[in-house]
């Protein structure tokens, strides 16, 4: 097979029936179209693929599979995806995702399908798409102590004594609100279908060039979710933290002290996720949100 692509990553979601019989079947595909193959160090740990598949394929940590692949192929739903996207988007390879969950927003091939699917992608053949992610910094005494990416979102939440927070925000250092609430969710457009969705934010196509701060529980019934140019610096200054902790994409957090800044900008890179030629985007949202088909 004349391909753009040389050596594919492959990452798949540990505890799923039948993942092991769906990774072989990936692997004896590239491997006879001559493709080179990096297994995820985890994938193999967990047993997420059979051991003579993992004999005949070079293994890598997940942020590994960014230096070594030209493109990385997801066994597994979105959270599977979330995770492997913040460890590569700093090399800027391109994902896959072939859905073994549930809704399946970024994992678009079934797989049943998986081979028929990935077969003119992999030939030079798909649609590419530039998805945002967040870059947070974690400021503390006016200095950096952390920084995180998500692709999702950024969740400022209050712990679990269940008391309400209270935090300033500012967007490009000019002044927007004082908001007592059990949090803020700051969402990219790929999250707007997830927590922010769920919290009464606006769904976003794609491809937007906006982030949505939506508020959770507001004190306030005037507090109502904006969206500002991705372009923009947001910074939000916490003045009643609790046990306050901010999440990225729900999967990791860090605690939140009383007067923590949260700085967040688009990350320089963005996120190239290739999809199949037939791809559309409100075709998914009717059908993974059950919405009306189209009468005409």
């Amino acid at each position: 097979m004349k391909s753009p692509f040389r050596n594919i990553g492959i990452v798949t979601r540990p505890n799923t029936p039948e993942i092991e019989h769906t990774a072989h079947k990936l692997i004896e595909f590239l491997r006879l179209e001559g493709f080179g193959i990096y297994l995820d160090v985890q994938s193999i740990e967990e047993q997420a693929v059979y051991p003579e598949d993992a004999a005949c394929c070079q293994a890598a940590s997940k942020a590994e599979l960014g230096k070594y692949c030209d493109l990385v192929v997801v066994l597994g739903g979105d959270g599977t995806f979330l995770s492997v996207a913040r460890e590569v988007a700093p090399r800027a390879v391109p994902m896959i995702g072939i859905n073994q969950g549930h809704l399946g927003f970024l994992t678009q091939i079934s797989h049943e399908s998986m081979i028929e699917g990935l077969t003119p992608i992999l030939g030079g053949k798909y649609l590419p798409e530039e998805r945002a992610l967040l870059e947070v910094s974690l400021v503390r005494n006016g200095e950096i102590c952390d920084r995180s990416l998500a692709l999702n979102d950024c969740v400022l939440s209050r712990g679990g004594a269940g008391q309400m927070i209270e935090f300033e925000v500012f967007i490009n250092r000019e002044f927007v609100y004082t908001q007592r609430s059990d949090g803020l969710i700051v969402s990219t457009p790929t999250g707007s279908t997830a927590y922010a969705l769920a919290a009464g934010g606006p769904i976003l196509q794609a491809g937007s060039r906006v982030f949505t701060l939506v508020p959770i529980c507001p004190q306030s019934m005037t507090n109502r979710p904006i969206a500002v140019a991705d372009s923009s610096e947001i910074e939000i200054l916490v003045t009643k933290s609790g046990d306050a902790r901010v999440h990225f994409d729900g999967q990791s957090f860090l605690d939140i002290h009383h007067l923590d800044r949260l700085v967040i900008r688009r990350y320089h890179n963005p996120l190239r996720v290739l999809h199949p030629t037939d791809y559309q985007y409100y075709r998914t949202l009717r059908q993974k949100l059950h919405w009306g088909e189209q009468l005409v």
